[in-house]
C-alpha cells in the first residue's frame, strides 16, 4: 500500500510540474492569440468584445504583407543556402581528417557562441564599412548573408548527429557494385543523410523566420514580420500585432508537426 501510494504520489508530482511548465510555456502564446480577437482597437481587458476584423484588416495593410513577403524571401533563401553549407561542413568535420580540423570544427561553430544582438552589431560594422567600399546600403541581401551566417553552424551541428551515425561500409558496397562518387551520394549518402538534413532544414527557417535582432540590425529600412510588429508596438497598442503574430506562429506549428509525423513514420518502418 505505501508503495503504491508513493508512486501515486511521485505521478501526481510529475505530472503536475510538466503541467505547470507547459503552462508556463503556453499561457503566453494563448494570451496572444486571445488579443487577437479583441474588437476594440486597443490591447484592453475586458475584451470590448470579439471580432476576426483584425484578420481582414492584417490582409489589407500593405506594410505588413510586404514585411510578411520579405520576412518568407530571407527564410526560404538562408534555409536553402545555410543547410547546404552546414551539411557539407558536418559530413567535413565528421568524415574526414585534415590539417587544421580542430580549428576548422571550432571556427565553424564558433558562431553558436555569440548572443544575436552582438552579432548583428558586428556584421553591421563589417558591412558599413564594405558599403563604403563597394557603395551599397543594408538590406534584403545583407539580412539574407546575416541569417546564414548565423543559422549555418545550427544546421551544421544537426546534421553532424546524422553523419556521425552513417555506416561507411554502404558507400564502399555501393562503390563495389560499379557506382561512382556523384551516383553515391545521390542515391546513397544524402538519401541515408536526409532526415538530418530536413531536421536541420526545418530548424534554420524557423529560426530566420522570428528572429529579430541581426534582421533589425542589416536590413536597413526593409521590413519583416519581426521588425514590423516591434515599430508598430513601440508606438502603440493594436490588436492587429496579436494576429499579425497569430499568422507568423502557424508555419511553425505546421513544420513541427509535420517533422514529428515523418519521424514517426521512420521509426515505424524501422521497428
Amino acid at each position: 500500500m505505501n508503495h503504491r501510494a508513493e508512486s501515486l504520489l511521485v505521478d501526481v508530482i510529475l505530472y503536475g510540474v510538466m503541467a505547470l511548465i507547459l503552462l508556463f510555456f503556453y499561457i503566453p502564446i494563448f494570451t496572444l492569440i486571445a488579443f487577437s480577437f479583441q474588437q476594440g482597437r486597443y490591447l484592453t481587458l475586458p475584451f470590448e468584445g470579439v471580432s476576426l476584423k483584425w484578420y481582414g484588416e492584417l490582409f489589407h495593410n500593405t506594410n505588413a504583407l510586404n514585411a510578411l513577403w520579405n520576412s518568407t524571401i530571407i527564410a526560404l533563401i538562408a534555409t536553402v543556402v545555410a543547410t547546404a553549407i552546414g551539411t557539407l561542413a558536418a559530413i567535413a568535420a565528421v568524415r574526414y581528417m585534415f590539417r587544421g580540423k580542430t580549428l576548422f570544427q571550432a571556427l565553424a561553430g564558433a558562431p553558436l557562441a555569440f548572443p544575436q544582438l552582438l552579432l548583428g552589431i558586428v556584421l553591421l560594422l563589417w558591412f558599413s564599412v564594405l558599403g563604403k567600399w563597394f557603395g551599397f546600403n543594408t538590406g534584403l541581401v545583407t539580412a539574407i548573408i546575416g541569417h546564414i551566417v548565423y543559422i549555418s553552424p545550427f544546421a551544421m551541428v544537426i546534421v553532424a548527429v546524422q553523419v556521425w551515425n552513417f555506416d561507411p561500409t554502404l558507400e564502399d558496397a555501393a562503390r563495389d557494385c560499379g557506382a561512382g562518387n556523384w551516383d553515391v551520394y545521390r542515391y546513397v549518402t544524402i538519401p541515408l543523410l536526409w532526415p538530418g538534413i530536413f531536421s536541420a532544414a526545418i530548424f534554420a527557417f524557423l529560426l530566420s523566420w522570428g528572429n529579430f535582432y541581426i534582421t533589425y540590425s542589416l536590413a536597413g529600412s526593409m521590413r519583416t514580420i519581426p521588425t514590423f510588429i516591434f515599430s508598430g508596438i513601440a508606438v502603440g497598442s493594436s490588436p492587429l500585432y496579436p494576429a499579425i503574430a497569430t499568422v507568423v506562429f502557424i508555419p511553425g506549428i505546421l513544420l513541427v508537426t509535420l517533422a514529428a509525423t515523418m519521424r514517426n513514420r521512420r521509426a515505424q518502418r524501422q521497428g
